[in-house]
């Protein structure tokens, strides 16, 4: 019996089957009937365990339908974090940034890593070469700080991400993208030469965008989440035999 790990951001659920730690197909969901989409995916089949990971609070009564529909439902959000802390994580961090960490330990094992995971916020992890997690930091994502710049300046427009920019601006616009972007790029090289001997990670929405603008080997693992959550998954199965 596979499993089915899900993890709703801020903006869109992922799910995807899984086992161990093995992914299939990736499913997207932006939209309000959150229960009503997940419970879709298990019409044709029940999971063995369901990890939800979730920066939104999950009501009850939605809790209860989708227990009906797996054999073990995780829940991962602000108030169960006992996954995370059984993990040996602060009970602080999102339950997708857990999931990161988790998953990276498994695939870079024995190896420090700085992971940066790029969405809403930009997070900053590391994990010793023993796996151990030796705090993080959290920044104002890409497109973030594009709508801040907007919003409490009159005189700048709204910005999209830009295909390229330049080192330094020419006009408003270009100025801003230069501003925005290039500072992005500092703040990720300033770190990965804090911690030169780690492995560089990429995960979130536009790790691809950054990756290719950095002359460091980065590894960039675009569903390092789902994985996270497939591994606590797994540990559920093989628990109960």
């Amino acid at each position: 019996m596979s499993n089915l790990v899900i993890d709703i951001g801020n903006t869109a659920l992922k799910a995807s089957w899984s086992d161990g730690m093995t992914l299939g197909k990736t499913f997207r969901y932006q939209g309000e009937k959150l229960s009503d989409y997940i419970l879709g995916l298990t019409d044709k089949e029940m999971p063995g365990v369901m990890v939800i990971s979730t920066v939104r609070d999950l009501p009850s009564r939605s809790a209860d339908a989708l227990r009906n529909r797996c054999g073990k439902l995780v829940i991962m959000d602000r108030i169960h974090t006992e996954d995370a802390v059984s993990h040996g994580l602060p009970p602080y961090l999102s339950p997708d940034r857990a999931a990161s960490i988790i998953a990276s330990r498994y695939l870079f094992k024995g190896r420090g890593c700085t992971l940066f995971d790029f969405g809403a916020a930009m997070t900053i992890d590391f994990i010793d070469v023993d796996g151990r997690y030796s705090g993080g930091n959290v920044s104002p994502g890409c497109r973030t700080r594009f709508k801040a710049v907007n919003r409490y300046s009159r005189q700048f427009p709204l910005i999209d991400t830009p295909e390229a920019f330049n080192m330094t601006g020419t006009s408003l616009q270009s100025s801003v993208e230069a501003g925005v972007m290039n500072g992005i790029l500092f703040e990720i090289q300033g770190y990965i030469d804090r911690f030169p001997e780690n492995t560089v990670v990429f995960t979130g929405g536009d790790a691809i965008y950054f990756a290719k603008r950095m002359k460091n080997s980065i590894f960039v693992v675009c569903n390092l989440v789902l994985m996270g959550l497939a591994l606590i998954a797994d540990g559920y199965v093989k628990n109960t035999h």
